[in-house]
């Protein structure tokens, strides 16, 4: 292993200061730093533990049992525990041996942690023993080791993975399913299939299984297309089109996993309840539905993925993505449709052609007089890549419509070898003024030797739009001529020329003279001159150029000023980051949005400050920015000014906290979710974002559920619905079991709403032997509904 130097830590106060240098002084003085660094890690200051952490790692060996002594032994302070459990994850010395060691204590929570660092750690040497551990009697320890295996990879271990998805015990088997079906291995399918049958673990068993990549998993997958529940058709077709793609990338092919879907399919019916499940569906459910409908095939599906291409975009283009699978079959018709359709139809179908056979029908579009028709033709013939439609292509370079030379272009580029490079070097020299640019642009892309001379005699076209093009692709160009014409470009008389030539350096390489050309551009006379050169400087990361950007701030021209601010974003040191400190104070408010993007791009802690006084601009659009900025940063305080900010007065600032809120896992994210819902009249985007499976939030919810009123439960269990997963149904099923009546109501309705066998199980029960009276009433009016 390679040692690392210790990322340089950026103090946020005096004394925090002072205790980073004390702590690099430890580290200097090698392994006799060791015990005090270790005194260190309960440091109240995150920072500074960071530091401590980074230090106590770089040590290697001589700091390895110190810190297994300190897990051991001092287990007083989470702050302590959790920098020494990161300080063994990193250490760059023979962890592995002396963390073993610890798992044989009988302390389960110092069991968990061994467990936990190992897992961190990828360690091979302990997957052994983590098998073991996983039949721990101590939940912790045996969850601890499940996921230990997830990370380390559990193929090893399969038998021991199968025996905790086999256990029973919810807290084990949940974790293991997810470990066992990325294991890959074959033998993990038969277990996995019978956790189909558990209405807790039927849907992440369903995604496990995709997961397998085995043929195996093909049946009861498909079993489950026939299962009531939209939501459950949905996860499995998801898992049979991950299953395929798995298996592609393993084996180069699908055709057996197509084979047995089509053998093992139900009875007919299946294509249209797969299409009914469509609604509701997010788009990679959507094309997870139509993907098997094209693997399944049959005129069922044939028809069905035909009447799908008049739904919404994203379920019409995922249809004809898999009509796509099903028209080998149907080429002869397919490809006679599309010679003797009109535009209507030549458009629906074109997407649809695939094999190279089709290249001669799909190069008569070319003429159709719809352009969207022969766009779409130039989009087949990018698809079908048969070298023999270039020229074809070439011939609509100068289509009047842009789209339609766009889609040319991009097949063109996509074609590549020597034909298209001879076509596009004729094109370049001899073509109409549209064509020569966009033959330029072409071998700007493809970056062939042979298109020096034409750039350079391209310099003198007299279509402006074409010497552009050349200049742009001079910079694509490693050969030292083409590199000698732009930095010479760069101090053409025309402004324009010398713009563009800034804008193509910072697309070159960080040669000497590319920097002098780009550092004489900040002083040109010509604002988008300045512009450019500073968008490329920073592009390029010369981080030696940061001064001299930084005095572009005080440009005349807004735009110069705006470039300088990106500029600064992309180049590290703590001279830019204080350019950016001071734009972001500057009283111009595009100045400052920009400098506060670029604070948040270069994420140092020592930035956010300023990002969270920018919270509080009177400025609408500051205030986005700064939310934006801020969601990246880990330090507590960035989620009491999310909740803040998602209280502000415009509408924008506040879904945008939301949304932030609702992507940050923990117990504290959730409370904050659920608060700002009890305050809220807009419980619709908040109930969404309570819905975010992220870790921690099924939990806070069922916590929240404990004292939760009639008002608020309903939309508590409502979230836990949302979620469609295994631990939310489990959660709903607690909850019934809740001391609070109000709580159980809730519960109850939802899992009624939700129609699985073992929810309406548990409200009969709740309306046979509930001791509230109003909680029996409202179960055996909700199971009422379903008679």
């Amino acid at each position: 292993m390679i040692a690392r130097r210790p990322a340089p830590v950026l103090a946020v106060s005096d004394a925090e200061r002072q205790r980073v240098e004390q702590v690099e002084r430890l580290a200097a003085s090698g392994p006799p730093g060791a015990p005090e660094l270790i005194e260190m890690l309960a440091d109240p200051s995150w920072t500074v533990r960071r530091a401590v952490v980074a230090s106590l790692a770089a040590l290697g060996d001589a700091a390895v049992h110190p810190l297994c002594a300190c897990l051991s032994a001092r287990r007083d302070s989470e702050a302590r525990l959790a920098a020494t459990v990161d300080a063994l994850v990193a250490s760059l010395g023979d962890v592995d041996a002396a963390v073993l060691a610890l798992t044989l204590d009988p302390r389960p929570a110092l069991v968990a942690d061994a467990a936990q660092i190992l897992g961190r750690r990828g360690s091979a040497k302990a997957v052994p023993r983590l098998a073991e551990l996983t039949s721990h009697p101590d939940d912790n320890v045996a969850v601890a080791a499940i996921e230990a295996l997830g990370r380390v990879g559990g193929r090893s271990a399969v038998d021991s993975l199968v025996d905790a998805v086999s256990s029973g015990n919810f807290f084990r088997v949940f974790p293991a399913i997810d470990v066992l079906g990325r294991s890959g291995d074959p033998r993990a399918t038969g277990p996995l299939a019978v956790l189909l049958e558990d209405p807790r673990y039927l849907l992440e068993a369903a995604r496990a299984l995709g997961r397998t990549g085995s043929r195996g998993a093909v049946a009861p997958l498909v079993r489950l297309l026939g299962r009531p529940s939209d939501g459950v058709v949905r996860v499995a077709a998801a898992a049979l089109a991950e299953l395929r793609e798995r298996y592609r990338e393993r084996y180069g092919t699908v055709a057996p996993i197509d084979e047995a879907l089509r053998s093992e399919a139900p009875a007919p019916g299946v294509a249209r309840r797969l299409s009914q499940s469509l609604a509701g569906a997010d788009p990679a459910e959507q094309a997870a539905l139509c993907s098997v409908l094209g693997a399944i095939g049959g005129d069922e599906a044939l028809l069905e993925l035909t009447r799908l291409l008049d739904a919404d975009p994203p379920v019409a283009s995922a249809a004809a993505d898999a009509l796509g699978q099903l028209s080998r079959s149907a080429d002869p018709r397919v490809l006679a449709a599309l010679r003797d359709g009109d535009s209507a139809r030549r458009l629906l179908l074109l997407p649809l052609v695939r094999g190279t056979a089709a290249a001669g029908d799909v190069e008569r579009c070319l003429a159709d007089p719809d352009a969207e028709v022969r766009a779409a033709a130039c989009d087949a013939l990018a698809r079908i890549a048969e070298p023999g439609s270039a020229r074809a292509l070439f011939q609509v370079l100068d289509d009047p419509s842009p789209r339609v030379v766009h889609a040319a272009t991009t097949a063109i580029q996509g074609l590549g070898g020597p034909e298209v490079e001879a076509l596009a070097l004729a094109a370049a020299r001899d073509g109409a003024p549209a064509a020569r640019r966009t033959a330029l642009r072409i071998l700007g892309h493809l970056a062939p030797p042979s298109a020096l001379p034409v750039f350079l005699d391209s310099l003198g076209d007299p279509d402006a739009r074409a010497r552009e093009q050349a200049i742009h692709g001079l910079a694509s160009l490693a050969a030292p001529a083409a590199l000698d014409a732009l930095v010479a470009i760069a101090a053409d008389p025309a402004a324009r020329i010398r713009a563009v030539a800034m804008r193509a350096l910072g697309q070159s390489r960080r040669d000497p003279r590319v920097i002098d050309a780009l550092l004489a551009g900040l002083g040109d006379g010509d604002a988008w001159v300045r512009y450019y050169a500073c968008q490329s400087l920073g592009k390029l990361g010369w981080e030696a150029a940061a001064g001299v950007i930084a005095e572009r701030l005080r440009d005349e021209s807004g735009q110069v000023r705006v470039a300088a601010i990106e500029a600064l974003s992309g180049i590290k040191g703590d001279l830019a980051l204080a350019a950016l400190e001071q734009a972001a104070r500057d009283g111009d408010t595009d100045m400052r949005r920009s400098a506060l993007i670029g604070l948040g791009i270069a994420g140092r802690e020592a930035s956010l400050p300023t990002l969270l006084d920018a919270l509080s601009s009177p400025d609408v659009a500051t205030r986005l920015v700064a939310v934006s900025a801020i969601s990246g940063f880990s330090s507590p305080e960035v989620l009491p000014a999310l909740v803040r900010a998602a209280g502000d007065p415009d509408e924008s600032v506040r879904a945008a906290a939301t949304s932030f809120i609702a992507g940050r896992p923990g117990a504290e994210a959730t409370r904050a979710l659920v608060a700002l819902l009890v305050a809220s009249r807009a419980q619709g985007p908040l109930l969404a974002a309570l819905s975010t499976p992220v870790p921690g939030r099924i939990e806070g919810i069922l916590d929240a559920l404990g004292t939760a009123d009639d008002e608020l439960s309903p939309l508590l269990t409502a979230a836990l619905a949302r979620m469609r997963l295994p631990g939310a149904h489990a959660a709903l099923l607690e909850a019934l079991r809740l001391p609070r009546a109000p709580a159980r109501k809730a519960a109850a309705t939802t899992l009624a709403a939700v129609a699985t066998r073992e929810g309406f199980a548990a409200v009969e029960r709740a309306a046979r032997t509930d001791p509230d009276p109003e909680v029996r009433r409202v179960s055996a009016s909700v199971l009422a509904q379903w008679a």
